[in-house]
């Protein structure tokens, strides 16, 4: 059966349908890892957008139960050169257009996916529809250029209530902006006891739990469009150590007076090269963002950029110089991607031990 991917700027693409034959609207974006589709597509960072995998041959070892990053998928497509219908690998215990279709997910296989890439990155992400072949393909694209998608994808994602990880050591509370598995599973590692909190949480709720750290998750969108979190950040700021990660990275840099952009085309991959400036270490990470921190901003702040992105020297991580707080855009959890930076989680554990030392724990 044949299907098409419409974008915004008149250009389309006629592929072969695989998975689901939903009608499906998003930003369309392009990752370049070559592996780790099944994180991708469960993870809720990518929530309302249409990935474009850039790796040609994608399911070649299907899809298992150990390796999803959220219970419920959020992606509204996937793109791809050549989908595997016959995977290989001792895990797999269904094909990628099974799970496509029953998680009810569009996707697109047999186009030249090097091409939409290319327009990507000379235009920007863009706006598109997977659709059938009967659509007018004019009054499509009309129709994209002049609607807005959804800005409420935090709230979409996030938990709807508090629920606890128990452990045993440090209180962590980590807030749920879209946050990947992956990173809960780092703090039960170090055997944290860990309370998620939904993205509207106010720093009276997050204090009143007596937290010995708190998280920032990742997520998906515009940081401006979740003003919650920025006034929690700064009731807690000081109080809490705190680690941010993705979106939690971009909404402590708001929260202490910077400001955020949006990027041409953003990074979504797991070989993104980023520099640790204080020691000159080069870490490969895997990240998932549309929005940067505007460098310029953080004059008027007390941030230190303490890491750079090699490819295109935007702001990969701050830290506060006055408050026990850093914060990272790349995922230090991975999932999928090399662990480099799976240290950060560590520093967390080491910035909670040495402040509770110095006795400074204040909650209110």
């Amino acid at each position: 059966m044949k299907r098409q991917l419409i974008l915004e700027n008149g250009t389309f693409f006629i592929g072969e349908a695989f998975g689901s034959t939903e009608k499906m609207v998003g930003e369309v974006v392009f990752n370049t890892g070559m592996t780790g589709y099944q994180e991708i597509l469960s993870d809720p960072s990518y929530c309302g957008q249409i990935v474009t995998m850039t790796y040609p041959l994608i399911g070649n070892y299907g899809i298992n139960r150990d390796d999803f990053e959220s219970i419920e998928p959020y992606i509204h497509g996937l793109v791809v050169k050549e989908v595997c219908k016959v995977p290989s690998n001792w895990r797999s215990e269904m094909t990628l257009e099974e799970y496509l279709k029953a998680k009810n997910i569009p996707g697109l296989a047999g186009i030249d996916t090097r091409k939409l890439t290319k327009i990507i990155r000379q235009h920007g992400t863009l706006k598109g529809a997977i659709c059938d072949l009967d659509v007018n393909v004019h009054e499509v694209v009309e129709w994209l250029r002049s609607t807005n998608l959804p800005n409420d994808q935090v709230k979409r994602v996030s938990t709807k209530r508090a629920y606890p990880s128990p452990g045993r050591g440090h209180r962590v509370v980590l807030i749920d902006f879209g946050m990947k598995h992956g990173i809960l599973r780092e703090l039960n590692k170090r055997k944290c006891d860990v309370i998620v909190l939904p993205y509207n949480a106010t720093a009276e709720e997050v204090l009143r739990l007596k937290p010995d750290g708190i998280m920032l998750s990742n997520g998906p969108g515009n940081p401006k469009d979740v003003p919650e979190a920025i006034e929690m950040i700064q009731g807690v700021l000081g109080k809490v150590p705190l680690f941010g990660i993705c979106l939690g990275h971009q909404l402590f840099a708001l929260a202490c007076g910077a400001d955020t952009e949006k990027m041409k085309f953003g990074h979504r991959g797991s070989n993104h090269p980023v520099k640790h400036l204080a020691t000159g270490k080069v870490a490969i990470t895997s990240q998932n963002h549309g929005y940067t921190v505007n460098e310029q901003s953080l004059k008027q702040t007390r941030l230190e950029v303490t890491h750079v992105a090699l490819n295109d020297g935007t702001v990969e991580g701050l830290r506060h110089l006055d408050y026990p707080a850093f914060t990272v855009q790349y995922h230090p959890e991975a999932s999928p991607g090399p662990e480099d930076a799976n240290h950060l989680f560590d520093e967390f554990i080491s910035m909670i031990e040495q402040f509770k030392k110095e006795g400074e724990v204040v909650y209110a």
